[in-house]
């Protein structure tokens, strides 16, 4: 069950919203009872596992892979490219679109986030929030423990370093890392040589 165009366009508007609209409230929770079924499958039931992602995720392209456990706000906002992968407890906060390129590699403990909340504290009482798409380009790996905020776009082939919070867009073939994740260096000449720190490759990779 998809949310209807009313509501996708209001939560990917990046205008404030209550949340406590009824259709919203059943379609999440039939979300969350097909992301319980995926979080509680046998690795081995790959047939099952492969149904039941594309019925939980928006899209899901060729040779996809999410680690269990995995956690999301709606699962049916976020799509996936071919042969994309996610390591173990990530984290989707997908009130807004996250599309997710092909060939990304996300490590442990990564966490999305399309949405926020207003300062105002009675806006807050309200129960309102914002809501603004995440897009990931193809070829990108991010790094474990990484925290990805509202709006943010990462240009392909670029890679995001641990622990880094992504406030702001990243453009392509990047190294980027920090809090606030900045970009440190182009993905260049050195990169054809060496793999991590100052380790160079070896036969049969050069």
């Amino acid at each position: 069950m998809g949310l209807s165009k009313r509501l996708r366009e209001l939560m990917n508007s990046g205008e404030v919203y209550g949340f406590e609209d009824p259709e919203l409230i059943e379609i999440q929770t039939k979300q969350m009872d097909l992301l319980y079924e995926l979080n509680h499958l046998r690795p081995s039931d790959k047939e099952t596992r492969s149904n039941l992602m594309k019925k939980f995720f928006a899209s899901v392209g060729e040779d996809v892979h999410v680690e269990t456990p995995c956690a999301a706000n709606w699962g049916c906002n976020t799509s996936w490219g071919d042969r994309s992968y996610a390591n173990f407890n990530l984290t989707l906060v997908d009130d807004a679109s996250v599309d997710i390129g092909a060939d990304v590699m996300i490590g442990p403990n990564v966490t999305i986030v399309t949405t926020g909340h207003p300062i105002r504290p009675d806006l807050r009482l309200k129960k309102t929030q914002f809501s603004v798409p995440v897009s990931i380009g193809d070829n990108v790996w991010i790094g474990s423990g990484v925290t990805i905020l509202p709006g943010v776009t990462i240009g392909k082939n670029s890679v995001i370093g641990a622990n880094s919070l992504v406030t702001g867009n990243i453009p392509a073939d990047s190294v980027a890392f920090g809090s606030p994740c900045r970009v440190q260096r182009p993905i260049g000449e050195r990169d054809e040589h060496t793999y991590w720190k100052d380790r160079e490759f070896h036969e049969p990779f050069l």
